[in-house]
């Protein structure tokens, strides 16, 4: 089967609606990939909802004429959530793209004791949803990651209880290695949080509260990884034990 380009549009849409594509959105259908009047292709709504539609160019505006609705893409995963304790500088940037590549289902921004960034602005939060927007355009994905408000660590281990299993790399974590533990806790799991920390880590008590509040302390590995690989890492680990 054929694939065409992929974008997302905000609002719930139905077969025979047009809707706008502006930004970089229009620039890279008219620019980039030079797509003409009537070429095919791919709009999913705020609803998933996947339609065939018809590019519409007239001029500097470029739309879409929704066409037949697209079957719904199979769930063959668990939906995994990444909390990032958020980093110095860009480093979000990276992390945000390349989660979104590999599927990560929500990134949340944590704020914990040693995170050194205290003040995202709202400038900062919308520009990594709109990197999450293109990066799942370009690695094909049905969904792009919600990324939500920053939180704090005392209000995320209040959300734990949302989640079929909450793992906790951590450094100083101990037990056996994570090869022998992981299939038996994610077993069955439908939702999985994965809760990274900031340049600085977890302190103790942060690691404490988190197994107290169910969460499983876990080592990535012998080396101490940056805080924006650390999260690849682990999301690479979990897709690869669980089939995907």
């Amino acid at each position: 089967m054929t694939k065409f380009a992929r974008f997302f549009v905000q609002d719930v849409h139905a077969a025979g609606d047009s809707v706008a594509l502006d930004g970089s959105d229009a620039h890279k259908i008219r620019d980039v990939l030079r797509l003409k009047n009537g070429d095919e292709i791919e709009i999913i709504d705020s609803a998933a909802n996947r339609f065939r539609a018809l590019v519409e160019i007239a001029q500097h505006n470029v739309s879409a004429r929704l066409q037949d609705r697209l079957a719904a893409a199979p769930q063959t995963r668990a939906q995994i959530s990444v909390a990032q304790g958020v980093p110095k500088g860009q480093k979000m940037d990276f992390v945000v793209e390349k989660l979104t590549e590999l599927g990560a289902a929500s990134i949340v921004p944590l704020k914990s004791e040693r995170t050194i960034v205290t003040d995202v602005s709202a400038q900062k939060i919308e520009r990594w949803r709109r990197l999450a927007k293109t990066a799942a355009q370009q690695s094909g994905r049905t969904e792009i990651p919600a990324i939500p408000d920053p939180v704090a660590f005392d209000d995320l281990l209040g959300a734990f209880g949302k989640y079929d299993v909450v793992l906790f790399p951590w450094e100083l974590a101990s037990g056996p290695p994570l090869r022998e533990r992981l299939p038996a806790l994610v077993q069955d799991a439908r939702s999985i949080l994965v809760v990274i920390g900031p340049e600085g880590g977890f302190s103790h008590a942060e690691a404490n509260a988190a197994e107290r509040a169910g969460g499983h302390l876990i080592s990535l590995g012998g080396t101490i990884l940056r805080t924006e690989t650390a999260a690849l890492v682990a999301l690479s680990i979990l897709s690869y034990a669980m089939g995907v």
